[in-house]
């Protein structure tokens, strides 16, 4: 009887379902229909682990840089004769949470619901987290099954790339809520249809919904029938809890109420590292910056005024002392050896003498400051910790006659300004704004900012970039099919931007998570996105 009762509790054991619990930054659950808001914290959490996209990231590797891989697409070819036009070949056997297939049908409706106002699932929600990531894209077409076109507007290399943010829902699955959803039309039922999948979703990514509660908790759940099957999830269940607060946070940890915090707070280091809990970190390809308003009657007009602020910042002290050594010191969007570094001539660093000097030139000092606003978040998607270092920001830029006014609102509500633009009402009188940015891929690095055509609402060009010199360069990296010959023109592309002092530069996040030492298996890239299907719990 005990060799009995000793065997069924092994049994057991072996069988219990095993969960991981992370602490995220954000306030809420970041949106789990297909296309996430929260920034790029929403892409990792509810966008790579429910969904697919045609491209996606090689997040294997904490050594190399990701690089875009086949994702739900196996390879794609622009046409040698119309270099608008892209053949995208589709993985065969896939299929949705639901059961439904993956096939050329699925992505021309996934591409209408954010690009055909027509489309009975269009959904204006989804557009703005979508098409300002991939503004060149026109439309889809099914030409087999397993074989679709993609359109652009014009030539556009960076296409591939853009794509790793169109995630694939199933349109099956909102189909059966549309036609059971009541309305005064057909816009009111496609809404109510959305509403229905955000709580019961379905695409074809290594997880599966499990329970939402929003604002509370989302729980995935491992799928088994997963297309790759490497990367099926090695735990059972994944519980993600918004945690806007780093004290907060931290102190779920360290009392085992979760297993992983995204961004601990820095002066809890020594502790959490003291109990044995592990601290990762890598430096990612991630920019913490106040862009400017180049608006009429803008302070940041006077290039004295853009470069005095980046040369009146102490980066190693704010490294030191506030943020306990995580992060990396900006002097670009690109630090020397990226390929799109380029050779800028002004060189960003602490020089307050030179500052000040640049500023008396332009009419300010000890007795005549400089009001400027910058809009900020509380928390968010790679914010760090944003109102103690804007706070130092403050502190630093007073020395070089800048009075700054720092306006806090909520992380969503801040994401959803950048694209308003600083014309916006939204933007409270702001003549910066900080966002940080994914420097992963050229649009979401450079163009998105510096192209004229990107102003809002296309795109995160908030402050209104205006230069032809950055447009022909932009043109010239779009249309470069090379990729030798691309680099070159991103690289002249970044050091034109950097001379021009057209952001302040501050940080790059090294991403550090704290975990239990129960949690296995993870590999932390130099990526804003993480691979959750390695990671493993040990009782």
């Amino acid at each position: 009887m005990l060799a009995v009762a000793a065997t069924a509790t092994g049994a057991g054991r072996a069988s219990a379902a095993t969960v991981l619990r992370i602490g995220m930054t954000a306030a809420d659950i970041p949106r789990t229909l297909g296309q996430p808001d929260q920034g790029f914290e929403g892409n990792r959490f509810t966008g790579l682990t429910m969904y697919d996209a045609l491209t996606m990231w090689d997040l294997s590797s904490a050594e190399k840089p990701s690089v875009v891989i086949p994702g739900l697409a196996t390879d794609w070819k622009v046409d040698d004769s119309d270099k608008t036009k892209w053949i995208f070949k589709l993985r065969p056997g896939v299929k949705f949470h639901d059961g439904s297939p993956f096939n050329a049908d699925a992505v021309v409706w996934n591409v209408d619901k954010v690009l055909k106002q027509d489309a009975p699932q269009f959904d204006p929600s989804q557009v703005g987290v979508t098409a300002s990531r991939m503004p060149t894209l026109l439309s889809a077409r099914k030409i087999d099954d397993l074989t679709v076109e993609l359109t652009t507007k014009e030539p556009d290399s960076f296409l591939p790339i853009n794509l790793t943010n169109l995630f694939m829902a199933s349109p099956a699955k909102w189909q059966k809520f549309y036609d059971a959803a009541s309305g005064a039309d057909a816009k009111a039922k496609s809404q109510a249809a959305w509403d229905a999948f955000a709580r019961d979703a379905s695409g074809t990514g290594p997880w599966k919904m499990a329970s939402f509660t929003p604002r509370e908790r989302l729980e995935l759940v491992k799928n088994d029938d997963y297309w790759d099957k490497a990367r099926i999830p090695h735990v059972d269940k994944l519980v993600l809890l918004p945690m806007p607060e780093a004290n907060a946070r931290t102190a779920a940890l360290l009392s085992g109420q979760v297993d992983w915090v995204e961004a601990p707070a820095p002066d809890a280091l020594p502790e959490i590292k003291q109990r044995g809990f592990k601290l990762y970190s890598n430096e990612e390809p991630h920019v913490w910056p106040w862009q400017f308003s180049r608006l009429p009657g803008s302070p940041w007009n006077d290039i004295r005024v853009r470069k005095a602020a980046n040369l009146c910042v102490d980066r190693e002290g704010l490294k030191d002392g506030l943020l306990a050594g995580l992060m990396v010191p900006a002097t670009g969007t690109f630090e020397p050896g990226h390929p799109w570094r380029g050779n800028p001539t002004f060189q960003i660093k602490y020089d307050k003498a030179a500052a000040q000097k640049l500023m008396q030139e332009a009419g300010y000092g000890p007795s005549k400051h400089l009001a400027v606003k910058v809009q900020t978040s509380a928390s968010g998607s790679g914010q760090m910790l944003p109102l103690p270092m804007n706070e130092y920001l403050q502190q630093a830029l007073a020395e070089c006659y800048f009075d700054v006014q720092i306006d806090v609102i909520e992380w969503n509500t801040l994401f959803t300004n950048w694209r308003r633009g600083a014309k916006d009402p939204t933007a409270n009188g702001a003549n910066a704004i900080n966002v940080t940015y994914a420097a992963m891929d050229p649009f979401f690095a450079m163009v998105r900012f510096l192209q004229s055509s990107m102003a809002p609402p296309v795109s995160n060009n908030w402050g209104y970039i205006n230069d032809p010199k950055f447009d022909e360069l932009v043109k010239k990296a779009r249309q470069t099919f090379d990729p030798a010959a691309r680099d070159a023109a991103l690289a002249d592309l970044h050091a034109a931007s950097v001379d021009d002092a057209d952001f302040l530069y501050v940080a790059h996040d090294v991403a550090p998570r704290a975990m239990s030492p129960k949690v296995k298996g993870f590999v932390q890239p130099k990526s804003w996105f993480v691979d959750f299907s390695p990671v493993s719990m040990t009782p």
